[in-house]
């Protein structure tokens, strides 16, 4: 699960990469870092991935912060994994750095966004749109972009077409 309140211990990077795992794997940790785009701001800080952070350590922006959870996630690798909104507390430019992070996480595995900001779903194989808790429409970004609907509503509205 990835949130957008992300969850970070106060500990070092590398075990917020791999809370959990028995045994630390060193190529993988460094390839879940690239694939969240984690690995450029990592290698500038004085420790590395032994850099500490949270109360006592260094303090993140909110996109590096997402981008050590997306890391974590690929690190885990899961065959399902739940996106929930994921990008909606952060900036344009962190946005993009974590979108692009979201879609290599997204590759080859069940993947189940909740999103209100379309660009982290335009790429979905489906797209359910619910409103007032009700299933409204379903379908791919271009069938519901050309349906004159509610996707295609709120896709004006966001991107001022």
């Amino acid at each position: 699960i990835v949130t957008q309140e992300t969850i970070l211990l106060n500990t070092s990077i590398r075990n917020n990469i791999t809370y959990g795992a028995n045994d630390i794997d060193e190529k993988k940790l460094i390839d879940a870092a690239n694939g969240a785009n984690a690995s450029e701001f990592i290698d500038q800080l004085d420790s590395k991935y032994d850099t500490a952070i949270g109360e006592r350590g260094v303090k993140l922006s909110g996109g590096q912060q997402q981008r050590i959870a997306i890391a974590r996630a690929i690190y885990k690798n899961p065959s399902l994994l739940l996106l929930d909104e994921a990008t909606s507390a952060l900036d344009t430019k962190s946005e993009r750095l974590v979108q692009s992070a979201l879609d290599n996480l997204m590759k080859n595995r069940t993947v189940l966004v909740i999103a209100h900001r379309l660009s982290t779903i335009k790429n979905a194989d489906k797209i359910i749109v619910m409103d007032m808790g009700e299933i409204v429409e379903i379908g791919t970004h271009d069938e519901l972009h050309n349906s004159g609907g509610v996707y295609n509503r709120l896709y004006d509205i966001q991107f001022e077409t």
